[in-house]
């Protein structure tokens, strides 16, 4: 299923998308209000998920609403650095210093907007692009393994790793960089993890103003998705609802000779293979 939160009218509800139609699931909204009450809800909710959306009377239009983050603010969005090789490649010419274990760092959850909203630089002077598959955590998951770490994941959505690199490095867990208000677009909606057969085969682009900046696949991850849930969960509980952002790959702005960083104008085209694509237009920053 694809899950979607929508505004329309001035209300946002919370919706299944088949083709271009859209199912209200209003009929669970007292039990159901909220995408992370459907998340923790686990297999109940999703039955009911699907029997509201059969049941629902009319559909709509999928180009009369505008479509929301799909999630809610998380408890945890966490995001994993330099993890292609050409990425972590890039990293060496930038003078990065290579960790020896997982490189996390956390994007704090106000940042998190939806999937067609504007992205206002605020004060950095580089900003950047990052599109990333991310992960939504269902079953809540510590301590566990490789193995059983797929059965802890929701689904899965689109994210742009927002950057501002001027401000990354002022701290070394780089959050500062990665947390402006509107750095975290989102979405289009959340594909639950039975639709997609295998998150490490699945093709990630960026286009900027038209031209393809990234393309690569998350087949060529250094650390896989499972071997993301496992590191993270030895140390704390990965919540329901909680959002990891699993690396981006090569051709970054700040990479290319000479760099070349967003400015207000550019539209950045973020694509997920089987997940689908979020838009956001950069805003010159309000004074």
């Amino acid at each position: 299923m694809k899950l979607l939160r929508f505004e329309l009218d001035g209300q946002v509800r919370l919706g299944v998308l088949r083709g271009d139609a859209v199912f209200s699931l209003d009929a669970i909204a007292a039990e159901y209000p909220t995408m992370l009450s459907i998340i923790a809800g686990g297999d109940a909710a999703l039955t009911a998920v699907q029997q509201a959306s059969a049941e629902a009377s009319g559909t709509i239009s999928l180009a009369a609403v505008r479509l929301q983050a799909p999630l809610e603010r998380p408890g945890k969005y966490l995001a994993i650095g330099m993890n292609y090789q050409k990425h972590l490649e890039e990293a060496d010419r930038l003078g990065v210093a290579r960790a020896k274990h997982q490189t996390w760092f956390n994007k704090q959850t106000s940042c998190i907007t939806g999937p067609y909203d504007d992205i206002d630089p605020g004060v950095t002077e580089q900003l950047d692009y990052e599109v990333e598959l991310a992960a939504v955590i269902g079953r809540p998951a510590k301590r566990v393994s490789e193995t059983d770490a797929a059965s802890h994941v929701f689904g899965y959505l689109v994210a742009n790793d927002v950057s501002a690199r001027d401000w990354q490095f002022h701290t070394p867990t780089f959050t500062m960089g990665k947390s402006f208000d509107t750095h975290g677009p989102i979405g289009p909606w959340i594909v639950t993890a039975d639709e997609i057969a295998d998150p490490h085969n699945l093709r990630v682009r960026t286009w900027v103003n038209g031209e393809l900046r990234q393309d690569n696949t998350t087949a060529n991850m250094i650390h896989n998705l499972w071997e993301q849930i496992a590191y993270l969960s030895t140390a704390f509980t990965l919540d329901s609802g909680d959002l990891l952002a699993t690396g981006t790959p090569e051709g970054v702005g700040v990479a290319m000779d000479p760099p070349v960083f967003l400015k207000p104008g550019d539209i950045v085209r973020c694509e997920v293979e089987g997940i689908g694509a979020i838009e956001n237009g950069v805003v010159a920053s309000a004074p």
